[in-house]
């Protein structure tokens, strides 16, 4: 039986960290090390699978960018769109891992499995988790049940959606949650197992891909606001000055807006520039808002999180998807 061909994409991040010492765990920097270091550790995966690999960067994910996320999405389109791969694996720091997975989820047109893993401690420390999760990756990407499943995150044992994980610890291993949903499913030792499936539209249902980036690589400018004690609208209108095309407002308890922000939320609207209300409450949807916000213009975020909601705001403006309407039919599907 042939082996199937995986492409294996690295971006950074802590797993190709170093410390100091292997008790450090924290405070550690992205050096020279290469993730052919850990893959030196699998032996047995040359017997599974052929391996192909690709650098797009070499970043912490604490410095990622949107021109990286478009490098990186025509290289994973490119690789899915030949007939001998069968899927890729790509190596990313957690602390923007969700953005730069959730971009791919809508943005991609494929149905073959792409699973984004990294991990929490470096390379060097004690109990170090990159190297398991990056061959639970690997198992993940390999297993038929995992296509048409959108963008898959896998760390600590679990499979998760692209849609729904997000980082909910600063160190702990286990940071990543489908706080609303939960996981998909689980890997243990060799066994992939799906316990769920996601139930919003993503890769080939979705009217994105890489082609609205050919006569233009630009992304337009969505500002996050996150509200708080004290809250007024000086913040809304430099963001508005500085020429954002939309503000993702992360408001208080159900995207509750304070009465001193809410007159800079209109004229921000009224002057085009799009205003998402999401929360910064972890968990619950965002949706019925007062009638004042409805008629401003105001775009409920319904169960995405405010730096999600970021991603799908700019791919719907650069798309050209501008009307009030169609943006809330928008986030309350997607």
């Amino acid at each position: 039986m042939a082996k199937k061909k995986i492409v294996l994409m690295s971006t950074g991040g802590t797993i190709v960290s170093s410390g100091e010492s292997a008790t450090q765990t924290t405070g550690y920097r992205l050096g020279e090390l290469s993730i052919n270091a850990l893959l030196d550790q699998l032996p047995d995966l040359k017997d599974k699978i052929e391996l192909e690999q690709e650098a797009v960067s070499h970043v912490d994910s604490s410095s990622m960018t949107s021109e990286i996320w478009l490098k990186l999405a025509r290289s994973v389109q490119a690789a899915v769109d030949r007939d001998d791969v069968d899927g890729v694996v790509i190596t990313h720091g957690t602390d923007t891992m969700e953005e730069t997975a959730y971009f791919l989820h809508l943005i991609l047109k494929t149905e073959k499995p792409v699973v984004i893993t990294g991990a929490m401690r470096p390379a060097t420390a004690l109990s170090a988790d990159g190297i398991l999760n990056l061959y639970n990756a690997f198992q993940v990407a390999l297993s038929e049940e995992s296509k048409g499943l959108g963008v898959l995150m896998v760390l600590n044992n679990t499979i998760g959606s692209a849609r729904f994980s997000t980082k909910t610890n600063t160190t702990n291993v286990a940071t990543f949650s489908g706080l609303n949903t939960g996981e998909l499913g689980a890997v243990i030792d060799n066994a992939v197992m799906y316990y769920n499936r996601p139930t919003r539209p993503h890769t080939m249902a979705t009217p994105f891909s890489v082609k609205d980036f050919e006569q233009d690589e630009s992304f337009p400018r969505v500002d996050i606001l996150i509200s708080h004690a004290d809250d007024d609208d000086k913040l809304v209108d430099a963001t508005v000055a500085i020429g954002a095309k939309g503000i993702v407002f992360a408001g208080l308890g159900n995207g509750c807006i304070p009465d001193k922000v809410f007159p800079g939320l209109v004229r921000a609207s009224a002057a085009g520039v799009r205003v998402i209300r999401s929360s910064r409450v972890f968990t619950g949807p965002v949706f019925n808002g007062l009638s004042e916000w409805e008629d401003a213009g105001l775009i409920s975020a319904w169960n995405l999180s405010a730096v999600k909601s970021r991603v799908l705001l700019q791919l719907a403006l650069k798309k050209g998807i501008n009307d009030i309407d169609a943006l809330r039919e928008m986030f309350e599907r997607y």
